[in-house]
């Protein structure tokens, strides 16, 4: 037998020695240490017999003791070798397919990180039993296009879309993008997280086949205006003003509202359509002008916050229903915990994106609180009769949903005196 220090001593896994030879096979990853197998075998020589071409004496047909356990030792190889081999993972239950149209760049937007957070959350707490696939850049397709395939729930099973998306499949949304709606940050967050907008947004279940998860910050929320003619700095000087926006009726509401002259645009005709004075202006959150660098066919931007744009995340109704009611709780706290994560991202871009803005265009300018209440009595008014004929009756909600956003307002400052102050 050899002796323990001829054996290789590199950790490989099972290691088979016969006489004084070994062979080493290599172990899965994961598996347990080297096991050795030793079995001294006599090598096979040719005898004078078959030199001669005399047929070889015949042997007993009962193996000996010796080779009997030879063949034992290596029987017990081949079912170590097989403990040891890889098991594949079990395959998922569920997928979840999430389309979107913002980058997959983790630095850029708050979307992608959010929704990788997702993905992890989700996919450890189900062991790997609902698999999260995230397709941004538009790569499944337009809003409308992956919106309607999530309706379905086959190919597509969760999206994130834009306010004027989101308002074609949820006219009640029309609501949420009311001019100055918001006064800061903290009591859009708030608004957006509680009770009060599941309860708004519940009804699209039944309308369009979607849950509501969440909202981000479109870009950070609050617009700033960028144009070519003047700095904004009072409703006045928004006059005659030919602002791009989206073919969305809110939008085009409000820039009338204040005077403005709105004219509807695709986004990828935006900077073409400034260079050329096709249109004067458009409003983008801040860190969206950055990125898309509009300071080169822009030279004002004014930080007015008029719109908070918005992202809202569902999921299919119909695929949503498949899933076992613990999955469910997961998928909504997982969705619940992303989008607050999203919200520190956002203010992240939205802050450098201004900083930046303010050093590469001609003029920059943050609207003061008095200018935008001026605006805010001027354009909310317009605004409402505009949601009167269009939602005749039902109008009202926007009228309670106002004095939520007001309500909210006013508990978050009194919180701050109660616990900071006094």
């Amino acid at each position: 037998m050899p002796r323990e220090d001829d054996c290789c001593r590199s950790d490989y896994g099972v290691e088979l020695i016969f006489g004084g030879s070994s062979a080493c096979f290599a172990r899965p990853s994961g598996a347990a240490p080297r096991t050795r197998l030793h079995a001294s075998l006599r090598s096979t020589l040719t005898s004078p017999r078959q030199i001669r071409g005399e047929a070889p004496r015949q042997r007993a047909s009962r193996p000996t003791g010796r080779r009997l356990a030879v063949r034992r030792l290596l029987a017990g190889a081949v079912f170590a070798l097989a403990a040891l081999a890889p098991v594949a993972a079990p395959a998922a239950s569920y997928t979840m397919t999430i389309a979107h149209l913002y980058p997959d760049d983790l630095t850029n937007n708050e979307t992608a990180p959010a929704l990788k957070h997702f993905e992890q959350l989700v996919e450890t707490a189900t062991n790997g039993d609902i698999d999260v696939q995230v397709f941004g850049n538009g790569a499944l397709g337009g809003e409308v296009e992956i919106a309607q395939q999530a309706r379905a729930g086959m190919t597509i099973q969760s999206v994130m879309l834009g306010s004027g998306t989101q308002a074609t499949f949820f006219r009640d949304y029309e609501m949420i993008t009311s001019p100055f709606l918001f006064p800061d940050y903290r009591t859009a967050w708030t608004f957006f997280d509680s009770p009060w907008f599941a309860k708004f947004m519940r009804p699209m279940v039944e309308q369009a086949g979607l849950r509501y998860l969440g909202t981000l910050d479109d870009g950070g929320g609050f617009v700033a205006f960028a144009n070519n003619k003047r700095l904004i700095r009072t409703v006045e000087d928004l006059k005659g003003l030919r602002i791009r926006i989206e073919e969305n009726q809110a939008h085009m509401t409000i820039m009338r509202a204040l005077g403005a002259a709105p004219t509807p645009l695709p986004w990828g005709e935006l900077q073409t359509g400034l260079a050329t004075g096709l249109v004067d202006g458009h409003f983008h959150a801040p860190g969206v002008n950055d990125i898309f660098k509009f300071y080169d066919v822009a030279d004002y931007t004014t930080w007015s916050g008029h719109v908070y744009n918005t992202i809202t995340w569902s999921v299919s109704e119909t695929w949503f229903k498949t899933l076992p009611d613990d999955y469910k709780i997961i998928v909504m706290s997982a969705a619940r915990e992303a989008v607050a994560m999203a919200h520190g991202i956002a203010t992240q871009i939205t802050v450098i994106g201004w900083t930046n803005s303010c050093k590469k265009f001609k003029e920059c300018y943050v609207l003061p609180d008095a200018e935008k209440a001026r605006m805010r009595a001027i354009a909310q008014p317009y605004y409402r009769d505009w949601l009167v004929e269009t939602f005749g009756p039902r109008a009202t909600l926007y009228d309670d949903l106002r004095a939520e956003v007001d309500r909210i307002h006013r508990e978050l400052r009194s919180e701050v005196v109660e616990n900071y102050l006094e």
